[in-house]
């Protein structure tokens, strides 16, 4: 019996420190048919309603308000960047945003460079508010599937994309 209660008190503590770690994914997906780069931010609405309440105001409302949700795609787009191996920085283009089910996505994309053969990217979405929040991007499209993590010291990681 003593087990029993111990292995619950483990997955309730599990659990409990699971939820509190913050986490996003970006994809960074390159679209070869269409000559674009296309960019895939992925939150959980649940962290997206708590970090509005204190980026833009308590009353915020990202799941009711459009202006809301609106705000919070442009901090994203603020937040993150993408280089090239010649320092120049990709002009991303916002497409949009969609609530699914416990995400919030925000969509951007930019033209493909010509003969780009490393990355810079920048990702610190809700790093001021979370010291802990972990921001993953995942590269696919050139070459081997790369990921970056970013945690709040870092600005700039790279990745090569020589195959």
């Amino acid at each position: 019996m003593k087990l029993i209660i111990a292995v619950f008190i483990g997955l309730t503590c599990h659990s409990v420190f699971a939820h509190q770690q913050k986490m996003a994914t970006t994809t960074v997906s390159f679209n070869h048919r269409v000559a674009n780069i296309e960019v895939m931010h992925k939150f959980y609405l649940h962290d997206a309603e708590h970090a509005v309440k204190e980026l833009f105001a308590p009353s915020a409302d990202i799941l009711n308000s459009k202006a809301t949700q609106n705000s919070f795609a442009e901090y994203v787009q603020a937040q993150f960047a993408i280089e090239t191996d010649d320092s120049k920085k990709l002009p991303l283009k916002f497409v949009g945003l969609e609530l699914d089910g416990k995400y919030i996505w925000v969509y951007q994309e930019t033209a493909i460079p010509n003969q780009v053969t490393e990355l810079s990217i920048s990702n610190g979405a809700l790093q001021e508010l979370w010291p802990s929040q972990l921001n993953l991007v995942n590269i696919e499209g050139k070459g081997k599937l790369q990921s970056l993590l970013f945690n709040d010291s870092d600005q700039w990681l790279n990745v090569s994309l020589l195959e």
